[in-house]
């Protein structure tokens, strides 16, 4: 076994941390409680900007801006794997993102959340293993499975309690990831519905595949922002209209995170975490010698 998966995918801490990657507008540092910055450095380099670590109600959170506290990084810019390592080093063992995107799906209306169960991948030039060679600590190819991308448990817990919050939520979806940071073509926004999609955003591959490479429960909080640019007599998603439906709806997603995270730490999680760390492991071709 390489010391990536023996040292990082060990559940060496019994207690739960909860990661949260900040989407665009929903990246607000006031949810945690007794806040610390802290910056770090991997192999892989430097996270997107500082872990903010803090509790919600008791509960170890580690707080991390996917596109930095200033929005300056763009989606094809943004180092992904050392945002997942830097999390998992930190100890978290689950990760709960927030993401904005576009609706490719009548029923779907901007401001609705949406707990993501799928993904298509249409990046193109974005590192998605942690297992490529370059580093000493992850040896290996890794061909980790992703029929499930998502963690079906964190999941439940998020439905449930939108439902319980009385918020609209959609239990269900299939998210389109493009590279960015153009929005799409009405072509392209039609195509991506025959699809399958239901979703279209620019970040939540590789994010995804390299959480579930790390052994680590990721669940995503889809906010729904506009109708993408397929919608006849709908006016295209423009940054405008995107910043506007988050202002007006962010405290949605801040209320699902508040209410899901004190009872996900609740929770008894060790034959979860175990399962994930042994498909990791079981994923993993070694080289021959």
């Amino acid at each position: 076994m390489d010391s990536f998966t023996r040292t990082r995918c060990s559940l060496r801490k019994c207690y739960k941390q909860i990661g949260i990657i900040g989407g665009t507008g929903l990246d607000d540092p006031e949810i945690l409680e007794g806040r610390t910055e802290k910056y770090v450095d991997t192999p892989y380099g430097k996270p997107s900007d500082a872990l903010i670590l803090g509790k919600i109600k008791n509960v170890d959170c580690v707080l991390l801006a996917r596109h930095g506290r200033q929005h300056t990084i763009m989606p094809s810019n943004i180092n992904f794997q050392a945002n997942i390592w830097a999390l998992k080093e930190e100890g978290c063992t689950h990760i709960i993102v927030t993401t904005a995107c576009g609706s490719l799906r009548e029923e779907i209306q901007p401001g609705d959340i949406v707990i993501i169960d799928q993904f298509i991948d249409r990046t193109t030039k974005r590192p998605q293993t942690f297992y490529d060679g370059s580093h000493a600590c992850s040896g290996g190819v890794c061909h980790i499975p992703m029929a499930e991308p998502f963690c079906s448990k964190t999941r439940e817990v998020l439905i449930e309690t939108a439902k319980k919050l009385g918020l609209k939520c959609h239990s269900k979806g299939t998210m389109v990831t493009v590279e960015g940071p153009r929005f799409s073509s009405r072509a392209e926004s039609l195509m991506f519905r025959i699809w399958g999609g239901d979703l279209i955003n620019m970040t939540t591959v590789p994010e995804v595949v390299l959480a579930r490479e790390a052994g680590i429960c990721y669940a995503s909080i889809a906010m729904a922002t506009d109708y993408d640019c397929w919608k006849e007599h709908e006016e295209a998603v423009s940054v405008d209209n995107v910043m506007k439906t988050l202002k007006e709806n962010s405290n949605k997603a801040t209320s699902l995170l508040l209410t899901a995270i004190p009872q996900i730490g609740s929770m008894e999680w060790t034959e979860t975490l175990r399962s994930m760390k042994h498909t990791v492991q079981f994923s993993i071709m070694l080289p021959r010698h």
